[in-house]
């Protein structure tokens, strides 16, 4: 009987692998292509929304578009590349290429798709008359390239040299430091502007801090499920062989029947939840399942303590 069991758990797994056929690519060039989407949509986000609205939240776009003010017949762009090499030197000078990792790429590359994005939309004003809405979207595309490119663990580059710095040299608080910073762009942004764009960078500046917390908790939510079966082993090879993830199996006995049942509980990804669900209602119907979210799963496997 237990030979007929293990027969028909191996045949249902090489069904399911020969349907799901992964296909993922190598986690280097994984990394490559989110942190490069990541600063492409925070680049968009900059040359569609912050510019022809003079939205200056800080760092150095803010401060760009404060000095493309100043220096008119420069765009954006290159005072963004003149920043971002400055900092990139003060950053080999203060800390060294190997401390610095993926934020020399990050300052560089950042200023090259806000170029991109300059060549490729060329702008002469805002593309609405509703100030509001660009804002929202002056926040939103750089907040959502900026979690992706943190959740990663790499950064947009820019400032956050400046932070490094400051935490190696200094006792300055670095948070507070870098507030002062984009509270003083802020500023500038209101005296060049007008009070109207200023009051607009001081609501995005509060809002893209907690719109990147929101996208980062969105891009790292998990499901913790937990399946109650009375034939744990095709369930469990599911989860190990094709899903490549571990469950933690225990035995129970049914309140309402006194039968022995196990119980298998893993942390999944929303596609891997799906594909269990689908597996569970495909070839075991008689088991049930709960799915609960959760964005801090910490330990082995997940992220650090």
């Amino acid at each position: 009987m237990n030979v007929k069991v293990n027969l028909n758990s191996q045949d249902i797994m090489a069904k399911v692998r020969r349907e799901l056929a992964p296909d993922r690519l190598p986690d280097k060039i994984r990394f490559f292509v989110l942190l490069n989407a990541g600063l492409f949509l925070t680049a968009v986000g900059i040359q569609l929304f912050k510019t022809p609205n003079h939205f200056a939240f800080g760092g150095t776009s803010g401060l760009s578009i404060v000095l493309a003010r100043l220096f008119p017949n420069l765009p954006v762009s290159a005072f963004m590349w003149i920043l971002n090499l400055v900092l990139v030197g003060l950053g080999f000078l203060f800390l060294g290429a190997r401390s610095m990792g993926w934020t020399i790429y990050s300052s560089i590359a950042l200023s090259f798709f806000v170029s991109l994005c300059e060549i490729a939309f060329p702008l002469s004003g805002p593309m609405t008359s509703d100030t509001f809405l660009e804002l929202c979207f002056a926040v939103i595309l750089p907040a959502i390239g900026s979690a992706i490119v943190f959740n990663i663990g790499a950064s947009t580059g820019g400032t956050d040299i400046v932070a490094m710095i400051l935490n190696k040299y200094t006792s300055i608080e670095v948070g507070r430091a870098l507030m002062l910073s984009d509270l003083g762009i802020v500023l500038a942004a209101a005296v060049l502007f007008g009070p109207q764009v200023g009051l607009y960078s001081i609501l995005g500046m509060v809002l893209k801090s907690t719109v990147v917390d929101s996208a980062i908790e969105s891009l790292n939510l998990r499901k913790v499920c937990t399946v109650v079966t009375r034939d744990p082993e095709p369930v469990r090879d599911f989860i190990v062989q094709v899903l490549n993830r571990s469950a933690t199996e225990e035995t129970a006995v049914g309140a309402y029947s006194r039968e022995p049942t196990y119980v298998l509980m893993t942390v999944l990804t929303r596609r891997q939840a799906a594909l269990l669900r689908d597996f569970l209602r495909r070839h075991d119907s008689h088991s049930f399942i709960t799915i609960v979210n959760s964005s801090e799963i910490i330990g082995k496997g997940f992220r650090a303590f």
